[in-house]
Formats: C-alpha cells, sequence, structure tokens
C-alpha cells in the first residue's frame, strides 16, 4: 500500500515538471489591484470631484464679469407716453466685485480644503482595505488549493486501504464490518473533497474579482514588514497613523469652519459694481418733432442711442429672515457634534481592530506551532498504528482514525498559517502600513499621488477649461474563462510563508 501511494505521488510530480507553470507572487497580484481594481478607480476618482470644492468655494469671493443683452419689441405702449419707442437694443458687461461676506467665503475655502485632505485619507483608507482583501483572497487560493490536494491523497489513500481491506477480508483475515468502515470513510472523504472544490473554486472567483485575472501557480507570500513588538506599540501607531481616523478628524474640522460659514448668514455683505451699457432705439424714440419738421430750430428732439456707465458700492444689512440662520447654525453645530462624536466613534473602533488583529496574529503563529507538532505527532502515529494493524494488534478503524487525524492536523496547520498572514496583513492595515508606498511594490510607474490633480485645480480660474471626457480605465472579467477546482502544482504540503511573524 506505501509502494503504490509512493507511485502515484511520484507521478503527480513527474508530470508536474514536465509542464512547468508560470508562477504568481502576492507582490505581483497587489501591483495588478493597484492598477486595474474598479473600486480603487472609482475612490480616486471621486477624490478629484472633492478637489473641486475648493476653486467652487474659492470662485464665490472672486470678481464676476458677465454680459448682458436684450432687444426688446414694444408692441402696446401707454398712450400717455410721448417718447416711447417702439424697439430698443440693449447690451453691455457688467462687474461684481464681492468685498465682505462675514466670512463665510474664507470659512468655506478652508471647510473645503479640510475634506480634500479626509478624501485623501479615505483614499488611502481604500487602497489599504483593498491590499486587505486581495491579501485574504490570495491566502485563500493556496489554502484551498492545499486543502484540495489534501482530500485528493486521502481519498486515494482511503482506496487503496479499501482494496488492501478486501484482500484481507478474502484470505480471512478481516470481516465484512472492517469493509464497511472503510466504505464509510472512503464515501466521506469524497464528500470532503466536492466541498474543498467548491471552496477552490470560489476562492479562485474571488481573486479575479479583485486582482482582474485568474490566480496562476502562487508562490508562497513573503514576510511580513514592519510587525510591532507589543500590542501597545501596534495601538500607538495605529492611533497616528490609521487613515480612517485621520479622515474623521479632517471631517471634524470641516464641520467646524461649516458653522462658521452658516453664522456668517446674520452678517452684512459688502460688494462693488458696475457697469457700462449701450442703447439703440433705432429711430423710433419718440420727441416734439417726431411727427413735425426736424428742421424747426424750437424743436428738442432726443439721441436715438445712448451710451452710459455708473460704478457704485452696495451694503446688504440683514435684520429679519424668519430664523434662517438660526435654523442653519444649529443644523450645522448639531452636525459638528455629530463629526467630533464620530471621531471618538472611529478611534474606538481603529483600537477595537488593532487589538483583535494583533491577538488573532499571535493565535494563529501558536497554532502553527502546534499544528507542526500535531502533524509530527499524528505521522509517528499513523505509522505505528500501520505497523501494529500488520500484525494484528490493531484494528481497521484505529488506521483509518490515524488517517483522519492525520488529515484533520493537517488542515488546521494550513488554516493557521493562512489567517496568520490575513491577521497579521489586517494589523498592518490598521495601523497605517498597507499602503503601495509601505509595501513597495513594483507598479511600473509612479505611485498615484491625489495631491497632484488637487494642486493642478485648486488655482484654475479659465471658465472654458476641461478634462477629457469620462471613461472606465479598468476593464471587464468577463472574458476570463470561469475557474474549475484544478491544481495546477504539488499542493500536498501546506501553505509555508517565509515567515509570518517577522519581517
Amino acid at each position: 500500500m506505501q509502494a503504490r501511494r509512493l507511485a502515484v505521488l511520484l507521478a503527480a510530480c513527474s508530470a508536474l515538471a514536465a509542464s512547468p507553470l508560470q508562477a504568481e507572487t502576492l507582490r505581483e497580484a497587489l501591483a495588478k489591484a493597484y492598477l486595474t481594481n474598479p473600486s480603487l478607480e472609482a475612490s480616486r476618482a471621486e477624490q478629484r470631484a472633492t478637489d473641486e470644492e475648493v476653486p467652487i468655494q474659492r470662485a464665490s469671493g472672486l470678481p464676476n464679469v458677465s454680459v448682458v443683452g436684450n432687444h426688446i419689441e414694444f408692441i402696446k405702449v401707454s398712450p400717455n407716453s410721448f417718447t416711447a419707442p417702439e424697439r430698443r437694443l440693449q447690451v453691455g458687461p457688467d462687474l461684481n466685485v464681492p468685498l465682505y461676506s462675514g466670512g463665510a467665503t474664507r470659512n468655506a475655502i478652508k471647510a473645503a480644503k479640510r475634506r480634500v485632505a479626509a478624501g485623501q485619507a479615505g483614499l488611502r483608507g481604500t487602497e489599504s482595505s483593498i491590499f486587505a482583501q486581495v491579501v485574504a483572497a490570495y491566502m485563500d487560493v493556496m489554502r484551498t488549493e492545499s486543502l484540495v490536494a489534501l482530500s485528493e491523497n486521502q481519498v486515494e489513500v482511503l482506496t487503496i486501504n479499501l482494496e488492501a481491506t478486501r484482500d484481507r477480508f478474502e484470505i480471512g483475515e478481516l470481516t465484512r464490518t472492517d469493509i464497511a468502515q472503510s466504505e464509510s470513510r472512503l464515501a466521506l472523504a469524497l464528500s470532503d473533497l466536492q466541498n474543498a472544490r467548491a471552496n477552490l473554486i470560489g476562492a479562485r472567483e474571488t481573486y479575479i474579482q479583485l486582482v482582474g485575472n485568474a490566480p496562476s501557480n502562487l508562490e508562497a507570500p513573503p514576510p511580513l514588514p514592519g510587525m510591532p513588538d507589543t500590542v501597545g506599540n501596534a495601538v500607538v501607531f495605529a492611533l497616528e497613523n490609521n487613515p480612517d481616523l485621520i479622515a474623521a478628524k479632517e471631517r471634524a474640522k470641516a464641520a467646524g469652519y461649516d458653522s462658521e460659514v452658516a453664522g456668517a448668514g446674520r452678517l452684512p455683505t459688502i460688494g462693488a459694481f458696475g457697469n457700462y451699457d449701450y442703447t439703440d432705439y433705432f429711430g423710433t424714440l419718440g420727441g416734439p418733432f417726431a411727427n413735425g419738421d426736424p428742421n424747426d430750430p424750437n424743436a428738442v428732439g432726443f439721441f436715438q442711442s445712448e451710451r452710459t456707465a455708473n460704478v457704485g458700492v452696495q451694503i446688504t444689512i440683514p435684520i429679519f429672515q424668519g430664523g434662517l440662520p438660526a435654523a442653519r447654525q444649529r443644523q450645522a453645530f448639531a452636525r459638528e457634534t455629530a463629526a467630533l462624536e464620530n471621531v471618538v466613534a472611529t478611534e474606538r473602533l481603529v483600537i477595537n481592530n488593532t487589538r483583535a488583529a494583533y491577538a488573532a496574529w499571535q493565535a494563529s503563529n501558536a497554532v502553527i506551532e502546534s499544528s507542526q507538532a500535531a502533524v509530527a505527532a499524528a505521522e509517528l502515529s499513523l505509522e505505528g498504528v500501520k505497523a501494529e494493524n500488520s500484525i494484528g494488534n490493531r484494528s481497521i478503524l484505529d488506521v483509518l482514525n490515524a488517517e483522519q487525524e492525520l488529515l484533520s492536523a493537517r488542515a488546521q496547520l494550513v488554516t493557521a498559517q493562512r489567517n496568520a498572514y490575513v491577521s497579521g496583513f489586517a494589523l498592518l492595515a490598521n495601523m497605517g502600513q498597507a499602503e503601495a508606498r509601505n509595501l513597495n511594490l513594483d507598479t511600473g510607474g509612479v505611485l498615484y499621488d491625489p495631491q497632484v490633480n488637487y494642486r493642478r485645480v485648486r488655482g484654475q480660474l479659465f471658465d472654458w477649461q476641461r478634462d477629457p471626457e469620462p471613461e472606465a480605465s479598468t476593464v471587464t472579467t468577463v472574458d476570463i474563462p470561469a475557474p474549475d477546482a484544478s491544481i495546477a502544482r504539488d499542493s500536498e504540503s501546506p501553505v509555508n510563508p517565509e515567515s509570518p511573524e517577522t519581517d
């Protein structure tokens, strides 16, 4: 039986060596997600929209120039008006210059800048979240591949075991009960294999969704960088660098400026204005000689076209607005309070997630050590039980139980290695250390910097400046074939990252 098992494994390894596959690394998967994940691209576009709030708010405090023109046909005029024209053309530029708005414009600009900062921090958080999902998907594919390989190997072992049990039954060494026990374990192993294959397909589908391509011969992930020594250090670092907490603080500051904007509704506003108008009555403006002799020296006429200009200063002092300014400020205060409370809530969440991730990471590392010991002990136990069974001191059920214990220990080891890496990366994400700049990803170019677009648009004054037409930059996965549960490499051995614990 051992010889047949060894022959099967050697044949599998030979087939693998005959058809090598291109390996894919975790860094490559993260780089692809960084460049092609539609959720991340959408967040970047949303941030570019947030950037525009600064020039939008600044525009309300800048001079406004417009040209107003109109042409009027007077269909019916008052019979008491002796100079009413039949038609009129009027055109001219108007200039309005805001001088004082009670601080509304200034504070609105400050609030917009704070929201830009909050959006940039939120974009970092989105990037970390997507990377954490990619890491989990990557490790899930590796784990489920290993579990499928273990299940396939278990089916092979139990099939050989069943054949040997039947052979020994034929010569009278065993009973039909032994055969039934072997058949039962094989049937359970086959059902477990089907479940493992279904889980593998699901893991590969999730990988395709996040990365944009099917996983192919994934390599063991590299060590996690910069892991904290203690949970206290992790929490301190997270409170200083967590992007979600930074975003919440910036939104609270923006809400404070919004309260100042709302309060400015009670204050006077001052503005300067100027205009220049050209008016043409097309010779239809009436006068004392409209129907008389234009050569009469005693007649007084009117110019049929004219040019006028004026400048001035206007002050508006609110007296009564039906309680509108007070309502707006109360509303702004309530929203500012909500934003401040959200800072505390986010801080609590960051502390909770960081401590939980650290505990899960530490626990998974401990499970790895115990599982490795369990695998070694189960392998020795299985060898001993088989040897004792060969001389009649152990039953077939004992052998089956030993096989099951070894399978469980190996599956637990694979799962613990996956959990340790995923929880460790989640810990880095909570600490604000799971972004492309921290992981030194090779994206084939400069990393995306949201400040570039902000600096580009914040001082734009030209009304006709226009960006390219919107279009999606990422691609669909509809053309990627549906994954199956085939194993592209020998995955019998558990997933073994170089070291999930330290850099």
